[in-house]
């Protein structure tokens, strides 16, 4: 039997395949008819045809052949030549342990790993090399000084020997550039030295230290992180001259910065001038206690703040006596605002028009007069600080208060339970205004808690615009009660209204009178306008003594309220929890009691 894949098994089934379609093709033409002659001169070129592609095939095999072998020779060389440069004495070649039993084929991938290996470590080796010498011409470059060779292309790092890329050459080249290095490394350190010493003299001076050490060497101030720092002997002298310069400007200026500092602390001294004045030169106003040596904060000796100095300096000297009035003016303002704001009443004795005569007058210093507002404004901050949890609540029960006053003309409007447009959204308003006013009560009695254990811990009352706290609002639940308790008396009286306006229907009959009929509308027109408990509203000069006096209000009943006639004040609506007035009621109550017969009235 014949093995499957040798050439001879490949020939038989060749010629069986042949022999096949050539049996096919003589039955076709007989079935087409074709001559015997005709039948032969096909058969001839059809043997040409394949002694053609056979000759083909033969060449490229042996061309393929012929390439495949000048490659393997190719290699050899390639590889030879990588050893000898790479200094590499001997290697394991595949092909030599068996060079006879392998094909063409075989051996060129045998060989090729080895080949790719040696050209890698080629290209290592020549990475190596380039890196190391441009260091080394670059830091060359840098120690010598020639600024024309920085930052551009190392031309002698591109021209690489390649033919010696051994190992010990590498170290040579290592071993030359480390010496650089150190050199560099000590060169660099004293440059970064004479650097930071000019930067903290430019600080301090105020001059700008790019130009300044640009004017030394460009490459002292880096604006391209690629740029390589000019470490030569002329850098090195001139940062030296360039420190000497700066000390001899420091010296000057720190003197002339001396004396303009003395001056204006003569004036300050003399015109009293408040911290708050002194604060805008307090950097500058310690210099006179330094030495030169220890002055580092930036731009102090600048020519700018030295002028800023000496301005200050006339600036003083032309408004000594108008200066000290509109500072004492303008503190006294801010001490105003602050009890304004804390609802506190401000000291009287250092008001703006009592200040403004007596500096006017020059019985008192104004020196003094500014230090008792400063006094009173520190200690009027410390106090709001403490009764701001107070104030706070005070607020919000304003604002319930103020939400009492809406719900109560909401209740009023007849109205209120139409689907016109926004009633829904009043609608929404009037229950959270609900909640907001039941919790009133106890928003009051929790004010009052704190308000007295705030003055337990103070020992003093609470004051709110010059009234004591807890007595408005002992005040206001009082007047709250009585409220209710009319409110409760309007409803028992509405109801005995309603029983006598029965008992005369069983009597004379469901058809009113005239008179009855315009009394009973009169009453049926106040029915809805039962007030709330009181809510605040503007101080009014007809105020009853019915209203609810709320902090607001109180302070425009107080004899001392002084700066806060202006003030925001609130006081809450009189009392008018029953709508009709008083002759209103009585006409009234007449129309029902007086026209029946056993009217007390008609005794």
């Amino acid at each position: 039997m014949l093995e499957t894949g040798s050439p001879t098994s490949l020939c038989f089934r060749t010629n069986t395949t042949c022999n096949a379609l050539l049996r096919e093709l003589q039955k076709i033409w007989v079935d087409i008819g074709e001559s015997d002659a005709e039948k032969d001169r096909m058969l001839m070129e059809l043997e040409k045809e394949c002694l053609q592609i056979y000759r083909r095939k033969v060449d490229e095999a042996a061309k393929s052949k012929a390439q495949l072998h000048q490659a393997i020779v190719s290699t050899e060389a390639e590889i030879a030549s990588l050893m000898a440069a790479l200094g590499v004495l001997s290697i394991h070649s595949p092909m030599k342990s068996d060079k006879g039993s392998k094909s063409l084929k075989e051996k060129l991938a045998a060989v090729t790993p080895l080949l790719e290996d040696l050209r890698l470590q080629k290209d290592e080796r020549v990475k190596q090399f380039v890196d190391t010498k441009a260091q080394i011409e670059k830091m060359s470059g840098e120690i010598s000084g020639y600024s024309d060779q920085l930052n551009k292309p190392m031309l002698g790092s591109l021209t690489l020997d390649e033919q010696d890329l051994t190992l010990r050459k590498l170290n040579e080249y290592q071993t030359h550039l480390r010496s650089l290095q150190k050199e560099k490394s000590d060169r660099l350190n004293k440059v970064l030295d004479y650097v930071n010493e000019v930067h903290a003299l430019c600080s301090v001076l105020g001059v700008d230290f790019g130009q300044t050490v640009c004017e030394v060497h460009p490459s002292l101030h880096r604006t391209d992180h690629e740029q390589s720092t000019n470490i030569s002997d002329s850098t090195l002298d001139g940062l030296q001259h360039m420190i000497q310069k700066l000390k001899t400007e420091r010296k000057l200026r720190f003197q002339k910065l001396k004396d303009v500092v003395g001056s204006l602390f003569e004036l300050w001294n003399l015109m009293d001038t408040p911290q708050e004045e002194r604060v805008k030169f307090a950097r500058v106003s310690y210099v006179v206690r330094l030495s030169e040596s220890d002055i580092t904060e930036p731009s102090i000796l600048s020519t700018e703040t030295i002028e800023q100095v000496s301005a200050e300096v006339d600036h003083f000297n032309k408004l000594k006596s108008s200066r000290m009035k509109e500072l004492v003016m303008k503190r006294r303002s801010e001490l105003e605002n602050i009890c304004r704001l804390a609802h506190i009443e401000p000291d009287t004795s250092t008001s703006l028009e009592k200040s403004t005569a007596l500096i006017d007058s020059g019985i008192v210093d104004p020196s003094e007069l500014l230090a008792n507002i400063e006094t009173q404004i520190n200690k009027i901050k410390d106090e709001a600080q403490s009764r701001k949890e107070i104030i706070d609540r005070i607020d919000r029960w304003l604002s319930a208060c103020e939400e009492e006053n809406w719900l109560e003309e909401y209740n009023q409007d007849e109205n209120r339970y139409s689907t016109g447009r926004g009633g829904h959204v009043n609608l929404k308003h009037a229950e959270r205004a609900r909640v907001t006013v039941n919790k009133i009560p106890s928003m009051v009695d929790n004010l009052i808690k704190k308000t007295l254990l705030w003055e337990d811990e103070t020992q003093k009352s609470f004051l709110y615009d010059g009234v004591r706290l807890v007595s408005i609002l002992e005040d206001y639940k009082l007047t709250r009660k009585q409220q209710e308790e009319e409110k409760k008396r309007y409803r028992d009286h509405k109801k005995m209204q309603a029983l006598l306006l029965n008992r005369r229907e069983s009597i004379y009959g469901s058809k009113p009178s005239p008179r009855r009929s315009s009394s009973v509308k009169k009453s049926n027109r106040y029915n809805g306008n039962v007030s709330v408990p009181p809510t605040p509203r503007r101080n009014s000069a007809g105020a009853t003594n019915d209203e609810v006096m709320t902090p607001r209000s109180y302070s425009s009943h107080h004899p001392q309220n002084g700066y806060f006639k202006e003030g925001r004040r609130l006081s809450t609506a009189p009392l008018n929890f029953v709508a009709i007035p008083k002759e209103d009621s009585a006409s009234t109550y007449t129309s029902v009691y007086g026209s029946e017969p056993d009217s007390p009235l008609q005794n």
